[in-house]
């Protein structure tokens, strides 16, 4: 096992993007994911990367396109504001089939809002990271090492499935302190891309990296061969971790920060007799819709608990289609559920029931 060191999310986030073959990195500071950009700023020319900070939030997705179109790993990280002007070049990216990581490190909002921990971009990230058809992969990390391990997977499957991926985590997430494992090889060894625009030599046709398309049928063409690539992944790549389910009469749905404390209001309804489980979404897209539809059986209500007035919740009413009671739980504006607040509404439930 390697040894363990005592990182901040932020920072823990930007090693693992090394780790796994990142050299490409631009973004631009916003609190409270800046020190991740700092991060990079000494450890990328150590390891012979790039990084620039940019001009603009726009400036930097667009730099992450040029890259991903030429076949490097390329990632940019920013917090909800920023992300937001992000979204057309997401989309662009979508729209060209490239690979890249997106990090939002989300604070509160609408508008500028506040830099304490929030939830409330899960709408923008699952439905709506830019305009047109289009999905991105969405991954929910719920502790320092967890977010180390799926920057790895977030690259991988962006490259296999041409696409962008996104780290949704938080500000609570980025700026706490605890101990992880880094990958011990760092020399990974990272796929090849014939279809990127990184010179021909002469010796095969050119590649355009394009997301024009002015003909009509040729556009609904391709982007119907991209959701029967979607409907694969919706298939293959759901993750979940289900704790306590087996037996729960109550079963609480969070992700991220949120399920950690979720997770302490289980066990506490346990101890007071109150059969109580967690559902914990670690793909946010492709939503883990199995994970719920193994529950539904035994399972009597389902409570979701966001730090938000309420959008994953949505997703958890589609997956249990009208089966069982959805009830929510939710904190905004950079406040954080308590573990009495959230036992507190499955003793409501659990009395209802």
């Amino acid at each position: 096992m390697p040894e363990k060191v005592l990182m901040k999310g932020n920072e823990a986030l930007a090693e693992a993007a090394i780790q796994a073959g990142c050299r490409h990195f631009f973004g631009y500071p916003i609190t409270p994911q800046t020190e991740l950009a700092a991060y990079m700023s000494k450890r990328m020319p150590k390891v012979g990367g790039t990084y620039l900070q940019a001009e603009s939030e726009v400036a930097a997705v667009n730099m992450v396109l040029g890259a991903a179109a030429a076949g490097v790993r390329a990632m940019t990280s920013s917090s909800s504001p920023g992300i937001s002007l992000k979204t057309e070049g997401i989309s662009y990216m979508a729209g060209s089939d490239l690979p890249a990581l997106i990090i939002n490190v989300q604070r509160g909002g609408p508008g500028l809002g506040g830099i304490q921990p929030s939830q409330a971009d899960y709408w923008q990230a699952t439905r709506a990271t830019g305009h047109g058809d289009f999905q991105i992969l969405v991954f929910a990390p719920s502790t320092v090492q967890e977010m180390v391990n799926l920057v790895s997977d977030a690259f991988d499957l962006a490259d296999q499935y041409r696409m962008p991926a996104m780290i949704l985590a938080d500000g609570m997430l980025g700026q706490m302190m605890e101990p992880v494992a880094l990958p011990e090889n760092s020399g990974k060894t990272l796929p090849e891309k014939p279809w990127s625009a990184s010179g021909h030599h002469g010796e095969r046709k050119h590649n355009v990296v394009n997301s024009l398309y002015l003909t009509p049928q040729a556009l609904e063409s391709l982007i119907r061969d991209r959701f029967h690539r979607y409907e694969v992944i919706r298939e293959k790549e759901q993750r979940a971790e289900e704790y306590l389910t087996e037996d729960a009469d109550v079963v609480l749905v969070a992700y991220g920060a949120s399920s950690r404390v979720a997770r302490s209001a289980v066990e506490a309804a346990r101890e007071n007799g109150i059969k109580a489980g967690l559902i914990r979404p670690i793909t946010l897209w492709p939503y883990p819709v199995d994970a719920i539809e193994r529950a539904i059986p035994t399972v009597k209500a389902f409570l979701s608990v966001e730090m938000s007035m309420g959008q994953m919740v949505d997703d958890v009413k589609l997956a249990v289609n009208g089966r069982r009671p959805v009830y929510f739980y939710g904190r905004t504006g950079g406040m954080i559920p308590t573990p009495n607040e959230v036992l507190e509404e499955i003793r409501k439930i659990a009395g209802g029931m």
